[in-house]
C-alpha cells in the first residue's frame, strides 16, 4: 500500500523510486562549551551519546545523541558503532570547534530573532505535565511553558547555546491545525 500524503503546493505525490531508503538521520548545532551541552541534553533531556568524533587535524569535535532505550546496546566495535549512528534516525549531532568556550565572542544564532531561519528540534515526551514539571526542577531557560499563551499543548526551552527546544505530548496534539 502506498504512503497517503498529505497535499500542499509543491508537495509530489510519490517519492521518486531512487529515493527509497532514504532516511533523515540528524540535525547539526553548533555548541560553544561540550562540557556544559553534554550535560543538558543527557542529564535534563534524557539522549544518549552514541558516539563521539573528533578530528585533531582540523581541532573540532563531533557528538552524536539520540533517545535509545536502556536495553538497546550499540556495537562495541568503532567502525559498527559510527555505520549504527549514521543509520538511526533522529539523531541530534553537536559540532563543537576546539577552543570556542574560551572565546566570549563565539556565540550562535537560534534562528528565532532577524534574520530569522532555523528555529527548533522537538522532543515529544509521554506527559507534557510531568516533563514540565521536571524540566521546571532541572532549571532550564523557558521561552514558554504549557500553560503560557493560546497553545498550551506545546512548551519551548533554551539550550545552553540558546537553540529553542518545542516540548509536546503527542496525544495532545490531535486538534492542532483544527479550525
Amino acid at each position: 500500500m502506498a504512503f497517503n500524503t498529505e497535499t500542499a503546493p509543491g508537495v509530489q505525490e510519490q517519492a521518486p523510486a531512487e529515493t527509497r531508503g532514504f532516511t533523515l538521520n540528524h540535525t547539526m548545532l553548533r555548541i560553544k562549551d561540550p562540557e556544559r551541552s553534554l550535560a543538558f541534553y543527557t542529564g535534563v533531556l534524557g539522549l544518549r551519546l552514541l558516539r563521539r568524533l573528533d578530528f585533531p587535524e582540523m581541532s573540532f569535535s563531533l557528538f552524536f545523541l539520540s533517545h535509545a532505550a536502556d536495553s538497546e546496546q550499540p556495537p562495541a566495535d568503532e567502525g559498527e558503532r559510527t555505520a549504527y549512528t549514521f543509520a538511526r534516525p533522529g539523531v541530534l549531532e553537536l559540532t563543537y570547534n576546539w577552543g570556542d568556550e574560551k572565546d566570549p565572542e563565539v556565540s550562535f544564532h537560534s534562528g528565532n530573532e532577524p534574520p530569522k531561519g532555523f528555529g527548533h528540534i522537538g522532543i515529544a515526551v509521554p506527559d507534557l505535565d510531568a516533563a514540565a514539571a521536571w524540566l521546571e526542577q532541572c532549571g532550564v531557560d523557558w521561552v514558554k511553558r504549557p500553560a503560557d499563551g493560546k497553545m498550551n499543548m506545546i512548551a519551548f526551552i533554551r539550550d545552553p547555546d540558546g537553540y529553542w527546544i518545542e516540548i509536546f505530548e503527542p496525544a495532545r496534539m490531535k486538534d492542532v491545525g483544527r479550525g
